[in-house]
């Protein structure tokens, strides 16, 4: 997995702060930074609209068609994916859930199906068939990438749902990244979140 921040929004934390603001009738000195504790305690409250004027594009890449099947659900949100239509996936690279893969029998298995699943593909665009009716022998497990763009609200409900212990470990692991880039570009906003699911957890699942 791979995860690269394409482009966010400049002085997004000033910009919430004067959204947040005008509802009050007030500004901001953008010369004087954004107020932390301003900002954090009307989060608290739960007046997070003002939080929608601040956004985050990622490019995602290697992760599995069951991890983006879960990612598009997430709707408040723009997605591009790697076209399985257009795009030739003779040998595809693959996800290897953990479970299997700390299994010896287990793991030779899946290779070697993926292997064969591989094979056929080949088989059949060579034989002429389109890669679009090909594609439907594809395993969930085939790598893909994905282009990602949510505001910080959603960001943020997306980042409860799937940092949490209970979420799907692929995901979740893309979440903990995400989360991680997220922090470090504007501590104030997600400074929260990442007290609560990587304070204690400084590396990303693997």
């Amino acid at each position: 997995m791979k995860v690269e921040l394409v482009a966010s929004t400049e002085n997004a934390e000033i910009i919430i702060e004067r959204a947040m603001r005008i509802c009050h009738g007030g500004d901001v000195d953008p010369e004087k930074g954004a107020n932390k504790t301003f900002i954090q305690n009307i989060i608290k409250l739960g007046h997070e609209s003002p939080l929608e004027h601040g956004v985050m594009t990622f490019k995602i890449m290697d992760v599995s068609r069951s991890l983006t099947h879960q990612l598009v659900r997430h709707r408040i949100a723009s997605y591009t994916q790697k076209s399985q239509r257009y795009c030739k996936e003779d040998q595809f690279g693959y996800v290897i859930p953990p479970e299997i893969e700390k299994n010896e029998t287990f793991k030779t298995e899946f290779i070697n199906m993926c292997k064969k699943i591989n094979d056929l593909y080949t088989y059949l665009t060579l034989s002429g068939v389109k890669r679009e009716d090909a594609r439907y022998i594809l395993p969930n497990a085939c790598f893909t990438d994905i282009w990602v763009t949510m505001n910080f609200r959603e960001l943020r409900s997306f980042f409860k749902l799937r940092c949490d212990k209970h979420a799907q470990w692929e995901i979740r692991n893309l979440a903990k990244e995400m989360l991680r880039i997220a922090y470090s570009k504007y501590p104030i906003v997600f400074e929260d979140l990442y007290n609560v699911f990587l304070l204690n957890d400084f590396k990303v699942e693997v």
